[in-house]
């Protein structure tokens, strides 16, 4: 299967920012294991329960190369445990490193379908985007279910069977949560107050966090909303919030967390790197 190539340009990038929390950050996902769905009570008319024959996934990555193996391996282990087809998305944006190299030998080595873009954003949203139409163009809408992580993100071997089975339950959107791998960048400080602040804010409410590295949506909902946004940050609360406007059935899942990094160089403005880079200078820890 051939390199798939993208340079169109995403079009002027908004500086939107959300109210995904009183400090509008992704957060850490604490101790908590209850899964919550939430249908809207505006009487909207609803699309039928997806029905999922298919997958697709989409990774944007900028500068991930020692990142890309871990990642696309955590994907392939999740796509071998469920009993669909998946076809994978990695979409290279801007990237000056040997991500591309990299990429390219995993493509060969690794079992599950991947294909690689190549994009000149600069902006995630802009890149989870691409990913998404590509997916959609080659799989089509009706019975595909899209998932999207981060190159920086390790998925759990059930991330897919998750969503799958939470779909077949009604969900038309599937929402998890995020913990760290490691905090070797981060003062002690910075870990705790991230920990203790996700921990308050998931304790009995249901989750309502949105992570753009453990989200899934079907094919139908994700036109019906019009997709992820292309804005430098947030795009994945924005898509969030059109689905809940509009009465998607939404499955907070608490207990299906994916695991990312605590990293100190930022790739994208007000994402889960700046969250902590705003704790560290509250604390007078920033470096």
């Amino acid at each position: 299967m051939s390199e798939q190539r993208s340079e169109r340009s995403a079009g002027p990038v908004s500086e939107h920012r959300s109210e995904r929390s009183e400090r509008g950050a992704e957060r850490l996902a604490g101790p908590v294991s209850e899964q919550r769905s939430e249908r809207s009570e505006r009487g909207a008319e609803r699309l039928a329960g997806p029905n999922v024959r298919r997958i697709g996934v989409v990774v944007p990555a900028r500068d991930e190369g020692p990142r890309l193996e871990r990642c696309l391996r955590a994907i392939d282990r999740a796509a071998a445990a469920v009993d669909r087809p998946v076809l994978a998305v990695l979409v290279l944006d801007s990237c000056t490193d040997d991500s591309a190299a990299r990429a390219a030998r995993l493509r060969l080595a690794l079992p599950v379908r991947l294909e690689v873009l190549t994009a000149r954003y600069a902006a995630a949203g802009a890149a989870r985007v691409a990913g998404a139409e590509h997916l959609l163009a080659t799989l089509g809408t009706d019975g595909t279910w899209l998932a999207t992580t981060d190159a920086d993100s390790t998925v759990p071997a059930n991330w897919l069977a998750e969503q799958v089975r939470l779909a077949g339950s009604g969900a038309d959107l599937v929402a998890g949560t995020v913990t760290v791998r490691d905090w070797e960048d981060r003062p002690a400080r910075v870990r705790l107050r991230a920990e203790e602040e996700y921990a308050v804010a998931l304790a009995g409410t249901g989750h309502g966090h949105v992570h753009g590295a453990n989200l899934g949506i079907s094919a139908a909902w994700y036109r019906r909303v019009g997709g992820f946004p292309p804005v430098a940050c947030d795009e994945d609360v924005l898509l969030v919030a059109a689905a809940r406007a509009v009465g998607a059935n939404i499955a907070w899942a608490a207990g299906i967390a994916v695991t990312t990094s605590a990293r100190s160089d930022a790739r994208a403005p007000g994402g889960f790197a700046s969250y902590l880079d705003e704790l560290a200078v509250e604390d007078g820890t920033a470096s």
